[in-house]
């Protein structure tokens, strides 16, 4: 089936961005990913241009991804193309920071890293809100609007009741909160019943789907026969035990067969599905060039109502 939706505003009558994005937390990222072992550089730059060249151009960082490194690469490639590119970044409300002043400067350092004078999304990445209040917070990023700096604001792993909370402090600004970036996948489907999703399609909020192939599970790499071994963080992570991927297997089978119809792979199936639940756009990572364009694949065709439905079923055991 043929998809019909080309774009997705971030939030209500935001900027309108690609039903996929990249997540680059993978780009410089030592400690979870190993940058600078099996992949670097040059690796992400061909991941970057690939993803262009496959229609995907909304690519999500932060100032922790590197830290710092994420923002600094995607600044250096952007300068390679002239091709639009938007992106998403993130502030941390570290404990020193105490004050609207902190806002700023975070964007100022993420502006020139980035080489922009705006970004299409600023979120901030958690919802720590006992060093600098909510409101203040908000008020700040509000102020960065007016300023041209961001174009919308967002939040990341945000509850419901907070995110209602953000969204009301900014509509006293007249400004609607656009995003709440949060883990979501086939085996991560809590944000339905904490009522994240409900309360997100009730404000008119955008949710990012982070993980959307949780950690590679989904792609089947980590099942069947000839799978791959856990590498990393993911010997420790119980959904990539033995009796975690005896359980996940079921699912994997029917993302394969559903894949043999389209001529699709299981991770596009999953990140289809994803964009089937509406106003949901999945930030896949991408190591390198194969990796962006394999994300690609879940553009352009959709799963049918039969199918999201059965993959529903399948993966309520995650919820």
């Amino acid at each position: 089936m043929l998809q019909s939706v080309q774009t997705i505003n971030l939030g209500k009558n935001g900027p309108a961005v690609k039903p996929l994005g990249i997540g680059a937390w993978a780009w410089g990222d030592k400690l979870f990913w190993g940058y600078g072992q099996d992949y670097g550089a040059p690796q992400v730059q061909e991941a970057f241009h690939a993803a262009l060249e496959a229609g995907v151009n909304f690519f999500d960082t932060a100032e922790v991804y590197g830290p710092g490194e994420s923002e600094r690469l995607l600044g250096t490639f952007m300068k390679q193309t002239s091709q639009p590119v938007q992106i998403a970044t993130k502030y941390f409300p570290y404990p020193w920071r105490l004050s609207a002043q902190s806002v700023a400067d975070a964007l100022t350092a993420s502006l020139e890293r980035l080489q922009v004078e705006k970004v299409t999304l600023y979120q901030v990445h958690a919802p720590f809100d006992w060093f600098i209040g909510q409101r203040e917070l908000m008020n700040a990023l509000a102020d960065e609007v007016e300023k041209g700096r961001i174009e919308s604001i967002g939040v990341s792993n945000y509850p419901a009741e907070k995110m209602r909370q953000a969204h009301k402090y900014l509509a006293d600004r007249g400004i609607p909160l656009a995003v709440n970036q949060v883990r979501y996948s086939l085996l991560s489907r809590k944000i339905e019943t904490k009522g994240i999703l409900n309360t997100a399609r009730e404000l008119g909020i955008t949710i990012l789907a982070y993980s959307p192939l949780a950690q590679g599970l989904l792609t089947g790499k980590y099942t069947g026969e000839g799978a791959r071994s856990p590498q990393g963080a993911r010997r420790i992570d119980p959904n990539f035990s033995s009796g975690g991927l005896q359980k996940v297997t079921p699912l994997i089978n029917t993302l394969q067969a559903i894949g043999e119809k389209y001529q699709r792979t299981p991770a596009q199936v999953a990140l289809n599905w994803l964009i089937a639940q509406g106003n949901v756009i999945p930030i896949p990572g991408a190591k390198n060039a194969e990796q962006a364009r394999q994300n690609a694949g879940a553009l352009g065709w959709s799963l049918s109502p039969d199918e999201v439905a059965h993959l529903d079923e399948m993966s309520r055991p995650w919820k």
